[in-house]
């Protein structure tokens, strides 16, 4: 027997990355941070 489609549940795949419902402003403000402290890397690197 195979379910169909309408009755099967429906799952859906875990990824690891934030969820739905989170602070984005968090979200937003770490991404930001990460942002500049790999541009200040960078440049003392010299890479730039």
């Amino acid at each position: 027997m195979t379910a169909s489609p309408v009755t099967a549940p429906r799952l859906r795949a875990r990824t690891g990355g934030p969820e739905e419902h989170g602070p984005k402003i968090l979200e937003h403000v770490l991404g930001w941070v990460l942002v500049v402290a790999v541009a200040v890397l960078v440049t003392r690197l010299g890479l730039i």
